[in-house]
């Protein structure tokens, strides 16, 4: 794939998630704080699932384990 290509699926992409979200019909500072808004509560989901899962798996291990040794 070369450089051309690659520029073009990546604006294809921006289009449909333009379409999908319907922010098109957006003016430009309408557009930036819904940008702002959603891509801040994206990184809040991934920076909890960071943090707060790994945690969860593991209390989920040892309650199973202490099941297992109960039963």
């Amino acid at each position: 794939m070369n450089f051309k290509n690659f520029t073009e699926y990546l604006a294809w992409l921006y289009y449909q998630y333009l379409l999908i979200t319907g922010i098109y019909v957006l003016e430009p500072w309408e557009k930036s704080i819904f940008n702002s808004i959603l891509f801040s509560a994206i990184a809040m989901v991934i920076y909890t699932s960071y943090v707060f899962v790994p945690i969860h798996l593991c209390l989920t291990l040892q309650l199973s384990v202490m099941m297992q040794n109960y039963l």
